[in-house]
């Protein structure tokens, strides 16, 4: 978790592993907007009289609904396991966007929706191109996850506020001296500002340098970063080979990896058994460690590395 200073306290942000709604991407769904959405992959326009940290997504109301729809509560929960299963790695669990996904709460496609007639066939077809793989699941599958979609999309309009990330003004709060001297003793032994950092800065800012910070879990997907360290995982089934991949996403009740052949497969953790090598386990175990005004003065040093 991190914590964002503001109004003179603390937010606490948790950040899951593969860390939600930090940016919207353009992405499959996204960029299947149509005419009813206005055009293929259409913006957002930004309110006039921006104020701080109201020119990013995360501060638009999502477009609404066309066609108000609703689903039975056990549809909505079905749906909710088989996203997490097959989509929530890069959309996020909550279908509100994740590394290589976009927030499908704010998607134009999903606004048009009627009860499937755009997300199935995107779900059908895939966007292999943009990093989104064709699904061959039963209609009852297809039909839960449209549903799910929809109730996390009403749950989004309904909402009070509309900020869903954190702007880098927000963040700006460190002493870059202090921050280094704690790098020297907590982080020099494995990173270097001449090597691995060199530049980090001009990569990254705000909260995805925060996050990269401090928990690196490695990404997936389109956009994927080669120099980051991955977790491996190997699964083993009740049936069938031990498969052994790159992770993709892991909670109590789903494990994901990404295969040799660069397909993501999913089982539930009650149905495997599974071993994750995890190099990055220093910076889980440093979470413990950092104080509010640590963070923040790593975070201004890093800051200077360009």
């Amino acid at each position: 978790m991190i914590l964002v200073p503001a109004m003179g306290k603390s937010i606490v942000v948790v950040l899951l592993p593969i860390w939600l709604a930090a940016i919207v991407a353009a992405g499959p769904l996204h960029a299947q907007g149509g005419a009813r959405a206005g055009g293929a992959g259409a913006a957002l326009p930004a309110p006039a009289g921006q104020g701080r940290g109201q020119g990013s997504p995360a501060s638009v109301r999502p477009p609404q609904t066309g066609t108000p729809q609703q689903y039975p509560a056990e549809q909505v929960e079905a749906g909710r396991t088989r996203f997490a299963a097959q989509c929530g790695f890069c959309h996020g669990r909550d279908a509100g966007g994740g590394e290589s996904g976009p927030d499908l709460t704010r998607s134009p496609l999903v606004a048009d929706d009627v009860r499937g007639d755009r997300i199935v066939p995107v779900l059908r077809l895939g966007r292999v191109d943009k990093g989104m793989p064709a699904f061959t699941l039963p209609d009852a599958d297809l039909n839960a996850i449209v549903a799910f979609i929809h109730d996390q999309k009403t749950q989004a309009e309904s909402a009070v506020g509309g900020r869903r990330s954190v702007d880098i003004a927000d963040l700006q709060t460190g002493d870059a001296t202090a921050g280094r001297r704690y790098f020297d003793a907590a982080c020099a032994r494995c990173h270097s500002p001449s090597t691995d950092l060199a530049g980090i800065a001009t990569r990254l800012q705000g909260l995805p340098l925060l996050q990269r910070m401090l928990y690196p879990t490695p990404i997936a997907g389109r956009g994927a970063d080669p120099s980051r360290i991955p977790q491996t995982v190997t699964v083993t089934p009740r049936s069938g080979p031990v498969v052994t991949g790159k992770l993709a996403y892991r909670d109590e009740f789903t494990i994901t990896l990404i295969d040799a052949s660069g397909w993501p497969r999913s089982w539930p953790t009650s149905q495997v058994t599974f071993s994750v090598n995890d190099p990055l386990q220093a910076h889980v175990e440093q979470l413990a460690k950092y104080t509010d005004a640590d963070m923040h003065n790593v975070l201004a040093y890093l800051q200077t590395l360009r």
